[in-house]
């Protein structure tokens, strides 16, 4: 009976389990779409099944993901997973840049407020929380990644070196990031750039040797014997319903949650900044969660920057599309000094990270700082908005902006300059992965 109930398809019952709640309300209402917290549903429910699903269409990704390594090579199998993983937070957005392009002043803004919020959860929650974790289930999973050193914080997670591709079309649209907001808005320029760029990062991606998979258990072991055609179908599959669980289940989970911080006195553009871009976050950190359990933090890792590399390349530069397409016209998405300074803080922070996992390996005193400057500047800048009145709050909170941007970039310079041989190989290292890949 215990075999029994071991068994993979046991788990993938009960997974699928979970999505079911989700399902019967879409339907019940009438498809995608017509379920709306605070209308005909409550807030609370809203978040309750939106957020089941969410946790059961994360784990059926990753384990389709994993199964995915035995036929394509792991980092484009990665990079379709955090492609799926976000495309909740590119809907979000692009329907503000939708109605920016209708002409409101203010969802231009939340659009670039949303993008630099999401950004900013993934690396100072999900890089350091996620390295913090591995640290500590290393206790009971013996992972390799872990290296224990003598000293307070000083335990490592080290990472595969073959991520040096990924971290090097980071660093350049990080470089490039900084640019943005010296023009009028994110145009037709900034779009050839950044998703130029991820398209060739794909390409590389696609021509990499596919290598045998890391030894699985559970699940992705037992769809990894099946027939090739079979076992392609199981991933499409999986990719398919996972995706489409969590792209209608994330907005009325993100939206149930805005809510009922609304009504503890949580203020809209703060909600919509910091709370829906975590709720369109949560199935990238549950599927790298459930990787570091199984003793995977490379893997996990590894989704994780593809994540913000197609963050901080696709979601910017289809911006500007969404937004031309709305307007009728080739147009650039406006925003405010504000926003400008948000786009700063978090290219400094992007280049911090960076500078972090230059030498391909993260400490707990690494983690700890990426995560106390994250926190420190969202409670400081919640803490002003809360207790001084407009305009000066904005203009107080864009000085604070302006002051955790130089501490980012001062750190991160420093780290780049110390670890600059190191930068110096990875970055030559992709150069011939690129030259490959283009010549084949």
């Amino acid at each position: 009976m215990r075999a029994r109930l071991r068994h993979p398809l046991v788990a993938v019952t009960l997974v699928v389990t979970l999505t079911i709640p989700w399902l019967y309300t879409v339907f019940s209402y009438g498809g995608y779409g017509a379920v709306h917290p605070g209308e005909n549903i409550s807030p609370a429910m809203a978040g309750l099944v939106g957020g089941l699903a969410i946790l059961g269409a994360a784990f059926l990704l990753a384990w389709a993901a994993e199964t995915a390594e035995k036929d394509v090579p792991r980092s484009f199998a990665i990079a379709v997973l955090a492609v799926l993983a976000v495309a909740p937070e590119y809907a979000v957005d692009a329907l503000y840049a939708w109605e920016a392009g209708a002409g409101s002043t203010q969802a231009a803004n939340l659009a670039v407020a949303n993008m630099t919020g999401a950004n900013r959860i993934l690396i100072g929650l999900g890089w350091s929380g996620i390295a913090l974790f591995t640290v500590y289930r290393a206790v009971n999973t013996s992972d390799e990644a872990v290296e224990s050193r003598p000293g307070l914080l000083t335990d490592v997670v080290t990472l595969d070196r073959g991520i040096s591709v990924e971290i090097t079309f980071l660093l350049a649209a990080t470089l490039f990031a900084f640019l943005i907001p010296l023009g009028v808005g994110i145009g037709p320029v900034d779009t050839v750039v950044l998703v130029g760029l991820y398209l060739l990062y794909l390409l590389v991606a696609i021509r990499g040797m596919a290598v045998e998979p890391e030894a699985n258990i559970g699940v992705p072991a037992y769809f990894q014997q099946f027939p090739k055609a079979k076992r392609v179908a199981v991933v499409v599959a999986g990719f398919a319903f996972s995706g489409a669980v969590i792209f209608t289940a994330v907005h009325p989970f993100a939206e149930g949650l805005e809510q009922v911080g609304l009504q503890y006195g949580v203020p809209e553009f703060f909600m919509i900044q910091w709370f829906a871009p975590l709720a369109s976050e949560s199935p990238e950190l549950i599927v790298v969660a459930y990787l570091v359990n199984k003793a995977r933090a490379t893997a996990g890792f590894n989704a994780l920057i593809s994540s913000k590399l197609n963050q901080w390349t696709l979601l910017i530069g289809t911006l500007a599309v969404v937004y031309s397409l709305s307007a009728g016209a080739i147009g650039s998405l406006p925003f405010d000094s504000k926003q400008a300074a948000e786009i700063w803080i978090t290219a400094g922070q992007s280049l911090f990270a960076i500078a972090i996992l230059s030498d391909f390996e993260i400490s707990m005193r690494e983690a700890v700082g990426l995560l106390v400057l994250f926190a420190s500047q969202v409670l400081a800048e919640f803490y002003v908005i809360r207790t001084v009145a407009e305009p000066a709050a904005t203009a107080l909170s864009t000085d604070l902006l302006y002051v955790y941007t130089a501490i980012y970039l001062v750190i991160g310079t420093a780290l780049l300059t110390k670890r600059r041989a190191s930068v110096a190989r990875f970055v030559a290292q992709t150069g011939r992965k690129v030259r490959t890949a283009l010549s084949a």
